[in-house]
């Protein structure tokens, strides 16, 4: 078990996902020079309830209730652009569940995390391939027609041979309601996972 800092965000990453985050609130200021000075990701757990940004003065908040599996992030690159602005771009690493969490003063969230065991890599079965397809057909048409490919970078070397890591593409480029993609974050079986997401390709 490990504490680590959390970021609540009304979003879902996954493993070797992109996320990049502009930070201008304190508590997530002093987050990020921590994480930097010290080579460590932060937590991703995903809201349920509150909103991702915390105004100054406003006691009247919606308290930040989230969920209790989330996702390693670490910072890949970062800017300041002025005093008070951070901009970073991480990556998603390793599954955890929340054991315990706490509040600072400031605001920010600390949680006793639980490492969940990485994917296994399981090879995309027969009848599944035709989704791994059109997902590395649907990637190729994003970068012909000069689409941002920065959704893409930290995914990189492809894989479309893994079930993992074609779920886990497919959950961030479909449109699937929030609280599914929580939903598949927590599932242990990339089998399962690319099977739900194969089935909402149908439906579609």
């Amino acid at each position: 078990m490990t504490e680590m800092p959390l970021f609540p965000l009304g979003a879902v990453l996954f493993p070797g996902g992109h996320l990049p985050l502009q930070i201008f609130e304190e508590r997530y200021l002093d987050m990020v020079g921590r994480c930097l000075r010290k080579g460590l990701p932060f937590g991703v757990v995903s809201l349920t309830e509150g909103g991702d940004v915390r105004k100054r003065g406003d006691a009247g908040h919606a308290p930040e209730i989230f969920k209790s599996i989330g996702t390693m992030a670490r910072i890949t690159a970062w800017q300041s652009p002025h005093p008070g602005l951070i901009r970073i771009d991480c990556v998603g690493e390793q599954r955890f569940q929340v054991l315990g969490q706490r509040k600072l003063k400031h605001g920010l969230w600390l949680g006793d995390v639980e490492r969940l065991a990485a994917d296994q890599v399981v090879a995309v079965p027969d009848d599944l391939v035709h989704v791994a397809q059109q997902l590395e057909s649907l990637i190729q048409r994003m970068q012909a027609e000069a689409s941002s490919p920065q959704p893409l970078r930290a995914t990189t070397p492809f894989a479309f041979d893994d079930c993992g890591w074609v779920a886990n593409r497919w959950c961030e480029l479909l449109p699937l309601p929030h609280a599914m993609k929580q939903n598949l974050l927590a599932l242990d079986s990339p089998l399962v996972r690319l099977e739900l997401i194969a089935d909402f390709l149908e439906r579609g």
